[in-house]
């Protein structure tokens, strides 16, 4: 197991962190040939669900729910439990292909999942509506190398969600703590990997 070389990313961090701290904006990141993405950028709310404004919420130690208990078939075989990952900070994205803005934060989402290679960190998806196929071609089209949980194969991983978070809007990405308590928020579409990585280190570090 490595170390993660926080000091070579105070700059990102610091950065990250005022902007966590502002709720800015997400700008919109570039997608290189996808109709559909450009279609978002474009402002035709065709396509995903549009979450009330981009925001992340950071949730106190003394005030995270009790540890999210799951369970789900992967689209890459097997299956995902709560178990599997009991220890580890957990990153879970949940999304569909057909989502625009899901297209859009895909790059950012796998180069905060390359950061943490080798450490007590998993990151994995929960496709709301589709397939294996198409979860896979997704995941092979857009370079992510983590797999995702089917909803439509075992819905209960949604519920096992719901029950501790809002999951009105798509994309949302969810920070659990070694105890698998939600730390943290992101609602809307990620625009900086930093901003993702910022919130794994801070439940990394206890906080």
């Amino acid at each position: 197991m490595t170390t993660h070389d926080r000091p070579r990313r105070g700059g990102l961090r610091a950065a990250a962190s005022a902007l966590v701290a502002l709720g800015l904006t997400a700008a919109l990141a570039a997608c290189t040939n996808d109709p559909l993405a450009d279609q978002y950028r474009a402002g035709d709310n065709k396509g995903f669900i549009a979450a009330d404004g981009f925001r992340v919420v950071e949730i106190p130690e003394a005030e995270r729910g009790e540890p999210v208990e799951f369970e789900g078939v992967l689209d890459s075989g097997g299956t995902i439990t709560s178990d599997d990952v009991a220890g580890d900070v957990v990153v879970v994205n949940f999304w569909y292909a057909a989502c625009a803005p899901c297209r859009v934060e895909a790059p950012e989402l796998e180069a905060a999942h390359a950061e943490y290679e080798g450490e007590d960190v998993t990151f994995f998806g929960v496709n709301l509506y589709d397939g294996a196929d198409a979860s896979l071609a997704f995941a092979d089209t857009y370079g992510v190398t983590y797999p995702s949980a089917l909803a439509t194969e075992d819905g209960s991983i949604k519920l096992a969600f719901a029950e501790q978070t809002p999951l009105n809007a798509v994309p949302t990405t969810l920070v659990l703590d070694a105890e698998g308590r939600v730390a943290a928020r992101v609602i809307g579409q990620l625009s900086e990997a930093s901003i993702l990585t910022t919130l794994v280190d801070d439940a990394l570090d206890g906080s």
